[in-house]
């Protein structure tokens, strides 16, 4: 075992840059390589350091495109307590990992990120937190037509948005949920 293997993850994650990615890709390849300190790296979420949260969502996504299964038992715990951490960082991860989650959820639990989403869409400023929200929520809306009805006015208010990257996502999506709508 290294030494840097002993040190904790959220000590890894933590200090330089906020923009730098730290020992994130060292904490995911020792996650992938070892699952059993999933939970730890998962739990660097209730850190009160943000760059710490902000590096776990990174670690978060890395994972989830690499081994999906290891977040599943870990859904209930970003429904319920990591999607009340107010941090823009935090919601758009969130709204990408419940895409790539999305067959592994059960019923409730995509009511439930369905209204964590759009909450976060009705609610947040970030531009990252908008278009990535906007990419889910649109995509959910192909299979439900309430989604499809309730998004379309919103999309329609981002079309205006100043931000080109946002008002330009909330083109592409609501032209999809239109589509969406024209079929039923």
């Amino acid at each position: 075992m290294s030494a840097a293997n002993k040190i904790p993850f959220e000590a890894r994650l933590s200090g330089g840059h906020p923009n730098s990615l730290g020992d994130t890709v060292e904490v995911v390849e020792e996650v992938l390589k070892q699952p059993k300190h999933f939970k730890e790296l998962f739990d660097c979420y209730l850190s009160d350091d943000e760059v710490v949260r902000l590096r776990t969502s990174n670690a978060m996504k890395r994972v989830a495109r690499e081994n999906k299964a290891l977040l599943v038992p870990y859904l209930d715990a970003m429904l319920d307590d990591i999607s009340k951490i107010p941090q823009p960082s935090v919601h758009w991860t969130l709204a990408q990992l419940f895409a790539l989650l999305t067959e592994h959820m059960s019923k409730p639990q995509l009511v439930s990120a369905k209204k964590i989403l759009k909450k976060n869409l009705a609610t947040a400023s970030d531009w990252i937190v908008l278009t990535q929200t906007m990419a889910t929520l649109s995509d959910w809306s192909e299979s439900d037509p309430a989604l499809r009805r309730w998004l379309k006015p919103v999309l329609e208010k981002l079309c205006d948005d100043e931000r080109k990257s946002v008002s330009s996502k909330a083109q592409k999506s609501l032209a999809k949920v239109t589509k969406g709508l024209k079929k039923k």
